[in-house]
């Protein structure tokens, strides 16, 4: 109430001011007319001229608070325009062959949102062509994070992520993205047929319908695809609603391979699929892995078992390091693990 009060205050001086000095105009140009100087006619063509130009003002200053605004949004484009991105999507570096080789060194790593807490702190990890290894762990301990990092969907704080020993952040992006695989935990299919769904893995080029059968013959899908009515015009429906769980996840797969990646990245790929559906697609990605570099980040440990090595994190390093048999004669963390899991089974 105090504030509308306050306001209609201002607005009746405000008014006030207006029509007195309006008055005052009419009372000058009266005197002018008496004494002769100027002419009735005169003094209402000035007059008038005085009104409209106030009243345009006023138009124009109602406007004042919008102007102010846009400008200030304008300030933030522009900003936004010239601002040069921390990973150069258009560098024209490091186009060459890959042949599978990784390794971490001293990597440093806290989200821009969350700077207080560091998420990996010094990782030291090599993998070698053809190897496949198998990151476990709690929540949040960095496992997701260092497979990110190899996406470069960010880079590391300090230390530097290698491929074939050469830096990521020195390498084309859209390359180095075309030489990885990615099968995450909850896959995004189109409303579109099987065939294009397995075919947009690699849409920097024209993918036949020979490769696309074989993606899915080494993803365990293809006899199934070949016993609907439509097989391989069969739409897939909204995020693959058509599908079941196991079933998206092999498609998922077949659109990974399609490029014939070097690199093959599985993040939590069966831990949301039932045992049966979780067995089918365990043998697909074994198949999608051979003569590939693969990193599994796995919660459900039965599935990584037959990896080369196993890498355990806590708290952002890894803790220990090697085979299924040789962690499990530690009676460490991962004995801890697998002894929980299977209780619980």
């Amino acid at each position: 109430m105090n504030r509308m009060s306050l306001s209609t205050r201002y607005f009746a001086i405000f008014l006030f001011i207006i029509f007195y000095v309006y008055a005052g105009c009419f009372r000058f140009g009266a005197w002018l007319v008496l004494e002769g100087r100027v002419t009735v006619e005169g003094l209402f063509l000035v007059i008038t001229a005085m009104l409209y130009g106030a009243m345009a003002v006023g138009e124009a200053n109602a406007f004042a608070p919008s102007y102010a605004c846009a400008k200030m949004s304008a300030a933030h484009l522009m900003m936004l325009i010239k601002r040069e991105p921390a990973i150069d999507n258009l560098s024209t570096l490091g186009k060459t062959p890959f042949e599978g080789n990784v390794r971490f060194d001293g990597v440093q790593f806290n989200y821009p949102t969350r700077p207080d807490q560091p998420i990996l702190r010094g990782l030291d990890l090599k993998v070698g062509k053809g190897e496949t290894l198998a990151l476990v762990g709690s929540s949040g301990c960095g496992k997701s994070t260092t497979v990110q990092l190899l996406e470069r969907f960010y880079d590391a704080n300090e230390g530097s992520v290698l491929l074939d020993e050469r830096d990521v952040k020195h390498l084309n992006i859209h390359w180095l993205r075309s030489q990885i695989g990615i099968v995450s935990q909850e896959p995004v299919l189109f409303d579109c047929s099987l065939a294009e769904n397995i075919a947009y893995g690699d849409n920097s080029r024209t993918v036949t319908m020979e490769e696309i059968i074989e993606a899915a013959m080494m993803a365990n899908i293809h006899e199934f695809i070949e016993k609907l009515p439509q097989k391989y015009s069969t739409q897939a429906g909204d995020k693959g609603a058509e599908l079941s769980g196991g079933q998206k996840q092999r498609i998922a797969i077949a659109r990974a391979i399609i490029r014939n990646p070097n690199l093959l990245l599985l993040d939590e790929a069966t831990s949301a699929l039932d045992t049966e559906s979780e067995k089918v697609v365990h043998d697909a990605l074994d198949q999608a892995s051979k003569g590939r570099t693969c990193i599994v980040v796995a919660h459900r440990l039965s599935t990584i078992q037959n990896a080369d090595r196993i890498a355990v994190f806590k708290s952002g390093v890894i803790v220990e390091l090697g085979t299924h048999q040789q962690l499990l004669a530690l009676k460490g963390i991962y004995h801890t693990l697998v002894t929980k899991q299977l209780n619980r089974s």
